[in-house]
Parts: C-alpha cells; sequence; structure tokens
C-alpha cells in the first residue's frame, strides 16, 4: 500500500482577524478550527501528520498535542517555503503527500479521501482540489487539456476573458507525489511582488516537466471555505451548524428549526429526542431518546436522560435522570445529579448537590451542597446556606422530609427522614427523624400600632 503523509500549513497569524488569538485556533461551533483538519484528516490513513506552526506556535501545538508533530516556520516566507519546513520528516520518502491549510475546517475526510483516490488512480504527480463557483471572481481558475488533466492554474488578474469565464477554481487544497515535490520544490522562486515562494508554482513546474496534474473536482463548494476574517468565520460556523444539524435529523433528532440551534460536534443525540429553537448544546453532551430539550436552552456537557423536559434554562457538567422536569428559568450549575421523576421549576438553582428521585424543588430557591433524598419537597424560597465566608458545607435532607417555604438550612445540618421544616424557619441543628423543627421569632401583634405609625409619615 502506498504510504500516506499530510501537512498542514498553520503558520500564518491571521492579521485580518484583528485578535490576540492565533486564526487556526478560532472555534467553528465550538471547536478550533486546525482540531476540525486533524479530525477529517485522521480517517485518511496516514502514516504521518505534520502541521507547519509560527505565530503562537506554543499554543498550537499545545491545542495539538501528540496528534501531529510540529514545525517551526519562524520566517513567513510563503506557502512553498512552509512546506519546506518538513523536508526532513518527508523528503527521502515515496509515497502520498497531501498538503492542507489549518484554516480550511470544512473540508470533510471523504472529500480528502476522494482526492487521494484520484491522485494515486491516476498516478498523478500532482492533484489539485477543485471546486465550482458560480462567482469566481478573484480565484485562480483551473484550465484543463482534452483530456481533462490540468493544464495549468491561471490567477484572475492573469486571465484571459475567456479564462475567466471559468468556473472551476483551485481552493489551495493539493496531494503530490513525495519525490516530484521535493525536487520541485527546489526550483520555487520568489520573484514576485510579495518576495514569497508559493506553493501553486509547483504545479507549473511540474507540467513544464511534462508530468501528469490531475483535479478532483468536489461538489460541494462550501467545504473549501478558507477563513481569513470573521465574516468568513461566521460564514463556517454558519456551513457547520447546519451540517451538524442536518446529520441528527437524518439519525432520527427532531430539530424544530435547524437555523437557531447550535449543537457542537461531539454531542451525541438519540433518535426521537427533540430540540426546541434558540437551544444550545456543547461539549461531551448526551441526550437520550424522548428527551425534550429547549427552547431557549443552553446545555454543556451534560447527560440528559430519557424523557426528561428542560426549558429555558442552563444545565452545566451535570447528570440529569429520565422524565426530569427543569425549568423555565432553571440553572443547574457543576456536579449536580438529579435522579428520576424529579422536579427543578422555575428561577431555581442546583450547586454541587443530588437531588432524589421524585423530589420537587419547584420555585424560587437554591440548593447548593446538598444531599437531598427521595420524595422530598422543598418549599418555595428554601436556601441552603452553605458558605462561611471561608468553607462549603453540606446539607443532608433525607428521604420524605417536607422544607416549608422560605426556610434557611444552615450547613452543616441534616433534616431526617419524614421531617418537617416549618415555614420561614432557621435550622443551625439536626432535626430528627419525623419530628417537626420550627425556628422562628414568636409573632406578636401591637394592638393600634399601625396607625401611629401613619401619623407620623403625615407629619
Amino acid at each position: 500500500m502506498t504510504q500516506r503523509y499530510a501537512v498542514i500549513l498553520a503558520a500564518g497569524q491571521g492579521t485580518r482577524m484583528k485578535s490576540k488569538l492565533y486564526k487556526v485556533l478560532h472555534p467553528v461551533m465550538g471547536r478550533p478550527m486546525i482540531q476540525h483538519v486533524i479530525d477529517q484528516l485522521q480517517p485518511t490513513e496516514l502514516d504521518s501528520l505534520i502541521t507547519i506552526v509560527g505565530f503562537g506556535a506554543e499554543q498550537v501545538a499545545e491545542q495539538i498535542g501528540d496528534q501531529s508533530a510540529c514545525v517551526i516556520q519562524n520566517e513567513q516566507l510563503g506557502t512553498a517555503h512552509a512546506v519546506q519546513q518538513a523536508e526532513q520528516l518527508l523528503k527521502e520518502k515515496s509515497g502520498t503527500t497531501l498538503v492542507v491549510c489549518g484554516d480550511t475546517p470544512l473540508i470533510t475526510s471523504d472529500t480528502y479521501r476522494a482526492l487521494i483516490t484520484t491522485h494515486e488512480a491516476n498516478g498523478a504527480k500532482a492533484t489539485v482540489l477543485t471546486t465550482e463557483m458560480p462567482d469566481p471572481t478573484g480565484y485562480g481558475r483551473v484550465v484543463r487539456n482534452a483530456s481533462g488533466d490540468v493544464e495549468r492554474i491561471v490567477e484572475h488578474k492573469d486571465a484571459t476573458d475567456d479564462e475567466k469565464l471559468i468556473k472551476e477554481i483551485n481552493t489551495g487544497t493539493y496531494c503530490f507525489d513525495n519525490e516530484a515535490l521535493w525536487e520541485a520544490l527546489q526550483d520555487v522562486q520568489n520573484d514576485n511582488a510579495q518576495g514569497e515562494y508559493y506553493l501553486p508554482d509547483v504545479i507549473e513546474i511540474l507540467k513544464h516537466r511534462s508530468e501528469k496534474v490531475t483535479a478532483y473536482l468536489t461538489p460541494n463548494a462550501d467545504e473549501t471555505l478558507g477563513v481569513n476574517d470573521r465574516a468568513a468565520l461566521a460564514e463556517a460556523e454558519k456551513i457547520m451548524k447546519n451540517r451538524i444539524n442536518r446529520n441528527h435529523m437524518k439519525n432520527g433528532v427532531g430539530i424544530i428549526d435547524p437555523d437557531h440551534t447550535y449543537i457542537s460536534p461531539d454531542v451525541m443525540i438519540e433518535a426521537d429526542a427533540v430540540i426546541h429553537p434558540g437551544t444550545i448544546i456543547r461539549g461531551q453532551s448526551v441526550i437520550h431518546a424522548h428527551a425534550e430539550i429547549g427552547p431557549h436552552t443552553e446545555i454543556i456537557d451534560c447527560v440528559v436522560d430519557e424523557a426528561t423536559v428542560i426549558a429555558h434554562s442552563v444545565a452545566k457538567h451535570s447528570r440529569i435522570g429520565k422524565r426530569v422536569q427543569i425549568g423555565p428559568y432553571a440553572h443547574i450549575r457543576p456536579e449536580a445529579d438529579i435522579a428520576n421523576d424529579a422536579k427543578v421549576g422555575n428561577f431555581v438553582e442546583i450547586k454541587k448537590a443530588t437531588i432524589g428521585e421524585k423530589s420537587k424543588v419547584s420555585h424560587l430557591s437554591y440548593i447548593g451542597d446538598a444531599h437531598v433524598g427521595s420524595r422530598v419537597n422543598v418549599g418555595c424560597g428554601t436556601i441552603t446556606v452553605n458558605y462561611d465566608g471561608k468553607n462549603k458545607y453540606l446539607t443532608t435532607i433525607e428521604d420524605d422530609a417536607f422544607i416549608g417555604c422560605n426556610s434557611n438550612l444552615i450547613a452543616p445540618v441534616t433534616v431526617g427522614k419524614g421531617a418537617y421544616v416549618a415555614a420561614g424557619s432557621t435550622i443551625n441543628k439536626h432535626v430528627p427523624d419525623e419530628a417537626l423543627a420550627i425556628a422562628r421569632q414568636k409573632q406578636a401583634n401591637k394592638e393600634g400600632y399601625a396607625a401611629k405609625i401613619k401619623n407620623r409619615q403625615k407629619d
């Protein structure tokens, strides 16, 4: 089998992004562009992957980790010069070398495989990834000969009137015979206005040597988008979003309004889940069958089990069981674990707490650093007072307890099984099983005193 290598060009700073973050690290649907490129290259059975880094080398290398070898281009002298930085790793090898740009996050593994297959099947020295544009203005045109091979690539400014009518353009992604690539790179010159060494010149050099140069035309022009500024980044985000949503819908997920639903690439959603408009699902989230998420809900790194409904709420880094009702306007903070058939209602915040089966925290409450058992009712306005300014403490509410409205549970404290806490109580001692705890100031009525207050207000 032919050896296969890939070189990712990722050394540019991306000045048109107007950002301190290096271009290839800008995220598309929550994942850096360079990571999208690597993820799509990995299924192509590469023997070696090399990334050329320059600006932001440390940050880019940190993102890449051990997924690719990294080579630094200390001076940015053009794309051919960038490829030459991989000389020590590739020059003496035979096989196929794929050269791609780190700012093209939308090209799929299927397209890369088709490009490589076309190249190897034709015995070509180079193969250009091309596409057709309705308006190719500004792009290099691909001129083919009578046999369909690439005759030359003509830049727009150099094209004749007839050549400008050609809609097939060069995308900047190439396959090369590795040995032919390194021989041609030696002849690339920098006699141009920018004084740089350009990779497309390799195509011209190979043609002058009467070598075979072919092209693979991808029917999906959107894939080939290069991200050079914020506008292109937004366009890439939109294309990726639609691609992800279409895949989920093909797999049986109900997405009510795909244009206003944002699902990160690593999210898993089972068939028959329903996602409402305005929903964002990110990270490693898993949404099980018949769950209903949204509208206007954000889920980050959560597992949401079957038939759970989460509306107008935010949930992060937590596990949510089956048939749970959450929202509207609930906030599930990290390390929450909400069991089956529980309810977390409007304006409730749960943080680092377990909520047992069939328990209810229906409204206007804060439950933090707590263990709440099964079948517990937590009344409106209840607060677990977990923080003394220095340390966090645990509140335990055992099975079948009832917490009255507007109660403060000052941790560390335990409310026993089946116990009741009277409304308006501030609890700072253990409540035994089946006990009623009342901890509030005794009411005193001062007859006629309201009239005195009103008279003072008149004065």
